[in-house]
């Protein structure tokens, strides 16, 4: 068989390939003409099942209450979409991608919700009393800012983009559309903000969330396009990522729910979570990410949702906590399966990418 031939034939089934999604396939084209309406919705429902589903913080009988679900897709969905709009029309990379995520996490925590700074927020526990002050929950505050950031927007991002590899680079949606999630969530901030809680922080400290948010959006839009992406150390194996993932994560639980009752000073606490952030950037800015990363990129996402995955089953055994947990065993399970195959979908795409290349 001629090089030719052969170059196209596996050009052609690489433009036709099964994407598997929570057990099912759907097939993939390259034909860019066709809309990008699946993994715009992927995403939109992604981000709100990595961010409360998976971690627990709303188990299955409360998400899927039809209310919950419209709120709380509505609220992540517009939110996660929006950003990664945001990141793909400027052309920036997945550290824009963090900033805009710690902007979402401010919109939701502390423009929403107002968590940053009602000292009765139910999911508070300790971190109503440990760092509060001058009316803001500290620890809290940046605790959030981090999660949001990383599991909330940036892993379902990457995650969809690494599902939909044809689309991965270009933007979703058309102006009318993003005029549209930007009204929706804009509408939720609101509906959350005067009815869902009630109350009032001082004026100041509220106003300082909203510069915050534009400050880290700002910061976005000036964050060189290859910010992290050329480091000096060639990529090593995918499991070493999974695990720098894994640890990552376990980490910062151990930080922001385990050390304010060890140390004395919030002070402290804040910059051991501090030390996390810029720590594990380092570490990741050391590595070449090129071409040929996806992946490693799928490893470290993983890595990060593992911890939430083997938590799962535990939290179906708790039944001191006030919501009903039951179902997580099946949430993380159905997680980890999703995983799976998006690891055999992306390492197939990837042997069939150097085929192409040694053929060529």
């Amino acid at each position: 068989m001629s090089g030719t031939h052969v170059r196209n034939s596996t050009e052609e089934s690489k433009s036709t390939l099964f994407l598997p999604i929570a057990g099912t396939y759907l097939l993939e084209s390259k034909d860019h003409h066709k809309t990008a309406i699946i993994p715009t919705f992927t995403l939109f429902f992604l981000s709100p099942a990595v961010a409360e589903l998976l971690s627990g913080s709303a188990p299955p009988s409360e998400f899927f209450n039809p209310i919950a679900f419209l709120l709380l897709t509505s609220l992540y969905g517009s939110g996660a979409v929006l950003m990664r709009e945001l990141m793909r029309r400027w052309e920036k990379g997945y550290g824009s991608l963090l900033l805009l995520g710690a902007a979402y996490g401010i919109i939701e925590e502390g423009l929403m919700v107002k968590s940053f700074f009602d000292p009765a927020w139910p999911d508070l526990g300790v971190l109503g009393t440990f760092g509060r002050w001058l009316g803001i929950n500290w620890v809290w505050a940046e605790m959030l800012t981090i999660y949001h950031a990383v599991y909330s927007v940036t892993i379902s991002v990457l995650l969809v983009e690494l599902a939909f590899p044809s689309y991965s680079r270009e933007h979703w949606v058309s102006d009318r559309a993003l005029t549209g999630f930007t009204a929706l969530l804009t509408g939720v901030v609101l509906f959350g903000h005067f009815v869902l809680t009630h109350y009032l922080p001082k004026f100041l400290p509220y106003l300082s969330s909203l510069l915050m948010a534009t400050l880290f959006i700002f910061a976005a839009w000036k964050l060189p396009s290859d910010f992290g992406k050329h480091g000096f150390v060639q990529l090593r194996r995918p499991a070493h990522f999974l695990v720098a993932g894994f640890l990552g994560t376990m980490g910062f639980f151990i930080i922001f729910w385990a050390l304010p009752f060890l140390l004395p000073s919030p002070v402290i606490v804040m910059l051991f979570g501090l030390l996390l952030v810029f720590g594990f950037a380092s570490f990741l800015q050391r590595y070449d990410w090129g071409e040929k990363s996806d992946l490693h990129r799928l490893a470290l996402a993983s890595g990060g949702l593992l911890f939430f995955i083997l938590l799962a089953p535990l939290q179906e055994l708790n039944e001191t906590g006030v919501d009903n947990p039951r179902g997580m065993g099946l949430v993380g399970l159905a997680s980890l399966v999703g995983l799976i195959l998006l690891g055999w979908y992306t390492k197939r795409r990837s042997q069939i990418g150097s085929s192409i290349e040694s053929v060529v």
